[in-house]
């Protein structure tokens, strides 16, 4: 079975993209990641495209004939969807294409665009990927979901509204300099915990915005890796499921299938999790951080708050996380935030990010779909 490489990446800015449609975000993203590879469309083989509600949010569906449409590329395309995740599985059904010797280049892109409804419109699509008969249907928003988990959390560990708002800190420090993220500016533990409540324990500082934006990956096989000048191998791919709604689930303090989409990837990359040198994880919400790093084994059970504390997730800790600004800062396009997690992957491990780590060697991402009910965790690694 081949290997598969990253061969280029391509972002447009995330934001309130007033000036740009759907189909303008899809292909800008795409010919900058071809740029990126210095390749030609015609060696493209198939287009997979992450989306959550393309059709609520603008009304549009068919995304894999439109990116087509809009790049020239008259090959097999389609999309996928995932919730929140639906970039991160696009990616996926692009390695497995790849792996089975069906196409040699695929070009993968995750978009959204987010603004063109009001806030109402755009939380109650969101909710959509909930339960609609146990959540949505009653009013539970995402917000309120998280909240729930934050408030367990607090309750069985002793976390702190502090050591939340330091997720948004460290996340928005990181994200200055970035010239695609939405916010670019620093803050302060003041500032998140004196902002407007969205859900107690959550405030609007906690919680990721509604954002436009595409990402685009170029994903190549082994025959094609002498033809890229700085190749990234995708060493390992997880994806997993748990219930839909929250009541079911075991533990409102963890997410197994995180932990299950992990361990899938770290056995397919023949990695120990203490191997990972940075990630990038799903912090649609300050407490999914938390989670997070505590699902992935970066820390115990109920001290991921402790960890974060003490500077763990920060650019000189332990295990850097979110360097780039996380879905806190950059944005939360949410069909292109799986793949826009992987580009920064990418430059991490080419060299090339704006906040660059020392001698990193495997880069982690961690893409949930609504509040756990999909994970998907790739590793990628620098070629050797």
């Amino acid at each position: 079975m081949t290997e598969v490489y990253i061969a280029g990446v391509g972002q447009t800015k995330f934001g309130e993209l007033w000036d740009r449609s759907l189909r303008d975000l899809m292909a800008e993203s795409g010919i900058s990641a071809l740029g990126d590879a210095g390749m030609e469309k015609d060696s493209i083989g198939g287009i997979f495209v992450g989306n959550m509600s393309a059709g609520r949010y603008v009304g549009q569906e068919h995304l894999g004939a439109l990116a087509a449409d809009s790049l020239g590329i008259h090959a097999e395309a389609s999309r996928y969807e995932g919730a929140c995740a639906s970039g991160s599985i696009a990616f996926r059904n692009a390695i497995h294409a790849i792996k089975s010797g069906h196409m040699d280049a695929a070009l993968v892109i995750g978009v959204e665009k987010m603004t063109d409804v009001r806030t109402p419109e755009a939380v109650m699509t969101l909710a959509a990927a909930g339960d609609q008969e146990w959540e949505s249907s009653i009013g539970l928003t995402f917000a309120s979901l998280y909240a729930l988990i934050a408030r367990r959390h607090m309750h069985e560990y002793g976390t702190t509204r502090e050591q939340m708002a330091m997720v948004s800190v460290i996340n928005h420090g990181n994200a200055v300099g970035n010239k695609y993220a939405q916010f670019q500016n620093p803050i302060t533990v003041g500032d998140v915990m004196n902002s407007s409540v969205i859900s107690s324990p959550l405030n609007v500082l906690d919680c990721s915005p509604i954002t436009d934006g595409a990402a685009a990956l170029v994903v190549v096989s082994e025959k094609m890796k002498n033809k890229i000048e700085r190749p990234v191998k995708v060493l390992g791919s997880g994806q997993a499921s748990d219930t839909l709604a929250l009541h079911d689930r075991q533990s409102l303090t963890e997410i197994q299938a995180t932990k299950l989409a992990a361990r899938k990837a770290l056995d397919q990359a023949g990695l120990k999790i203490t191997d990972i040198n940075f990630a990038e994880v799903h912090d649609c919400f300050s407490i999914n951080e938390i989670i997070a790093i505590e699902d992935l084994n970066f820390c115990r059970k109920g001290e991921g708050g402790k960890f974060v504390e003490r500077g763990g997730v920060s650019l000189n800790g332990s295990v850097p996380v979110n360097t780039t600004g996380g879905l806190k800062a950059i944005g939360h396009p949410v069909g292109a935030t799986g793949v826009r997690q992987i580009a920064d992957i990418t430059r991490q491990l080419r060299g090339d990010s704006h906040n660059q780590l020392k001698g990193v060697k495997y880069g982690m991402n961690l893409n949930i779909g609504g509040s756990g009910a999909t994970a998907v965790v790739n590793i990628l690694g620098v070629d050797e």
